[in-house]
């Protein structure tokens, strides 16, 4: 897998990826070469056989505070309709790539978490976050339309309609505690806690079954517009997958035998 240029990736022996978006002196604003890299990581990551989890943070005080006002948004002026639906499409095919990775994601939010990194933050399955983290989906406040990078498709999703349509109305930011009570973060903690509940959480996940987890991620996606005969369905093929897989048999062992599973 090619390594990334325009953040810090790292990969241990317990399966666990993290990125790291690494421009803490402009709040981790992303360039088109950090889209560009972030996308490409994730479809690579599909077929990286030693990543389980992947956990996605930032440096300094920021998470991500979204892309760049001179290096993205004051270029985009040069670019016609064709160039900008060029970009937009990019954008929308790294939420694309964060959904369709079969590994957890967890984006662990250090801090202020705005614009397109309010939806890469979104486009997670798990949201831990330090109490300074708020979170902005402000598009309308740019003059665009807070329906960018999934945002008006996840985000009802998560924390209802109506409290997505004040926060893409409205573009202001959320504290975290907010976030958490509405359900957009999963946990909320201290901010020199943050790595290691983090880590924590991302070690549990990764000694569990990957494949059930992968075949739970992509259920989830696919449900998110199903009625309820095709889901139950649905449903049933993956559970009459799932038992044919050696996690399975290895989860009836480890019980008849008092002792903990051990997943491949």
């Amino acid at each position: 897998m090619k390594q990334p240029t325009t953040f810090l990736y790292e990969q241990d022996e317990q399966g666990i990826a993290t990125i790291t978006l690494n421009r803490p002196e402009r709040l981790n604003a992303l360039t088109f070469e950090v889209y560009r890299d972030l996308t490409d990581l994730f479809a690579a990551l599909r077929d990286e056989p030693g990543v389980r989890v992947v956990i996605i943070t930032g440096a300094g005080r920021a998470f991500c505070s979204g892309g760049d006002v001179h290096d993205i948004i004051g270029q985009l002026f040069n670019r016609n309709m064709e160039g900008l639906l060029e970009f937009t499409r990019m954008t929308c095919e790294l939420i694309q790539n964060i959904r369709a990775l079969p590994k957890p994601v967890i984006a662990s939010l250090n801090g202020t978490t705005a614009g397109a990194g309010a939806c890469i933050a979104l486009a997670a399955d798990i949201r831990f976050a330090s109490e300074e983290a708020k979170i902005a989906f402000l598009f309308v406040k740019v003059g665009l339309a807070g329906t960018d990078m999934a945002a008006s498709y996840l985000l009802p999703r998560v924390v209802g309609l109506s409290k997505a349509t004040e926060m893409l109305f409205t573009g202001d930011f959320v504290s975290a505690g907010e976030a958490e009570r509405i359900g957009l973060y999963n946990r909320v903690v201290p901010s020199g806690e943050l790595a290691a509940a983090t880590r924590a959480f991302a070690e549990k996940l990764a000694r569990g079954p990957a494949f059930a987890l992968g075949k739970t991620k992509e259920m989830l996606n696919r449900e998110l517009d199903m009625d309820l005969q095709t889901a139950l369905e649905s449903e049933a093929q993956a559970q009459a997958i799932c038992m044919q897989h050696p996690d399975y048999r290895e989860a009836y062992e480890a019980f008849v035998a008092k002792r903990e599973a051990k997943f491949k």
